[in-house]
């Protein structure tokens, strides 16, 4: 049997985290099971997925099959993005610094800030009564 040619990128942004997987063929994408238009609705979330696949030409090379878990779809789109780069940057080496230079390369950390005891948030207080 022939070996499955592939390659795999881990993306997370927010709490979300997505498991790229890049076959060689026509440019298909699968997101959990469902088609890419059909789980990423909004234009703009489309092109955040797809842009380091359209920054390095490959878009028509590779089928992708995504797996996505945690956050909201637009925080995934960013999880994808940063996946499918990982796993470009496994497929040929020369092309992370053109990534990098898009920062598709850089994990985007900014997370909720927790709510703290004695407040209404994380940053709201109760009001305050002087008399």
């Amino acid at each position: 049997m022939a070996e499955l040619v592939q390659y795999y990128g881990t993306g997370r942004r927010k709490t979300s985290v997505a498991r790229v997987f890049l076959r060689p063929g026509t440019g298909k994408i699968k997101v959990n099971g469902k088609d890419f238009e059909e789980y990423f609705v909004t234009d703009v979330q489309r092109i955040i997925a797809r842009q380091a696949l359209l920054l390095t030409e490959t878009l028509n090379s590779f089928d992708a099959v995504i797996v996505c878990s945690g956050g909201g779809v637009t925080s995934q789109a960013g999880a994808v993005r940063m996946g499918s780069a990982r796993a470009l940057q496994e497929f040929n080496p020369e092309l992370r610094s053109k990534m990098k230079a898009a920062g598709f390369m850089m994990r985007d950390s900014r997370m909720k800030e927790r709510k703290k005891y004695g407040q209404k948030g994380a940053r709201k207080r109760f009001q305050f009564s002087k008399r």
